[in-house]
C-alpha cells in the first residue's frame, strides 16, 4: 500500500476533520484521481517526440499513456481535427498516492530555484493543477536518454467542496506553498 495513503489516513484524515470542523470522516477531503498531462505542439511535425513523451509518461507514473488527439483543427498552427498532439495518463487509488508522494519528496525538491508552489492554482472546486517545467526532475527519467526538456502538468483532482478544503487537505499532505 501506499505510504502517502497511509499517512493519510492515520494521521491527515483526523487532523482535517478537526480543523474542518466536520463530524463524519467520510466527508474529510481526499485525492481522487491525478492527472498527469503532456501536451505537445511540436508533434503536429515531429511524431517521434510524442513517442518519446509517452515513453517519458509511462516511466514517471508507472502505467501506459494514452495519445490524445486535437478537437477540432486551427489553420493558423496548422492543425486538423484528430492529429495526436499530446499524451496523458490517470492516476487513481493507490498509484495517485504513490505518484504524490514521489512528486512531492523526490520530484519538488529537485526543481532548480524552487521556492513552493503557487496556492492560487485552485479551480474553485477545490481541484489543483500544477505545471511542471521539465520532467527530468523525475529520477525514472534517464538524463543521457531524453532528446528535449518537455514540460508536463499534474492535475490533482479532490473530493473537497471548496478551494480552502483542497489548500487545506494538500497542506497537511506536505504540498509545498509560497507564503
Amino acid at each position: 500500500m501506499a505510504r502517502l495513503k497511509d499517512i493519510y489516513q492515520a494521521e491527515v484524515a483526523p487532523r482535517l476533520m478537526k480543523n474542518l470542523q466536520m463530524k463524519n470522516i467520510m466527508e474529510v477531503p481526499r485525492v481522487e484521481k491525478v492527472v498527469v498531462n503532456m501536451g505537445l505542439g511540436e508533434a503536429i511535425q515531429n511524431i517521434k517526440v510524442l513517442e518519446s513523451a509517452v515513453e517519458e509518461l509511462s516511466q514517471i507514473t508507472g502505467q501506459k499513456a494514452v495519445i490524445t488527439k486535437a478537437k477540432r483543427s486551427i489553420a493558423g498552427f496548422k492543425l486538423r481535427e484528430d492529429m495526436p498532439i499530446g499524451c496523458m495518463v490517470t492516476l487513481r487509488r493507490d498509484r495517485a498516492y504513490e505518484f504524490l508522494d514521489r512528486l512531492l519528496n523526490i520530484g519538488l525538491p529537485r526543481v532548480r530555484d524552487f521556492k513552493g508552489v503557487s496556492p492560487k492554482a485552485f479551480d474553485g472546486r477545490g481541484n489543483y493543477t500544477l505545471g511542471i517545467r521539465e520532467q527530468i526532475i523525475f529520477p525514472e527519467i534517464d538524463f543521457d536518454k531524453i532528446d528535449k526538456v518537455k514540460g508536463l502538468n499534474v492535475t490533482i483532482v479532490t473530493s473537497a467542496k471548496t478551494d480552502e478544503a483542497g489548500r487545506a487537505l494538500l497542506k497537511e499532505m506536505g504540498m509545498p506553498f509560497r507564503k
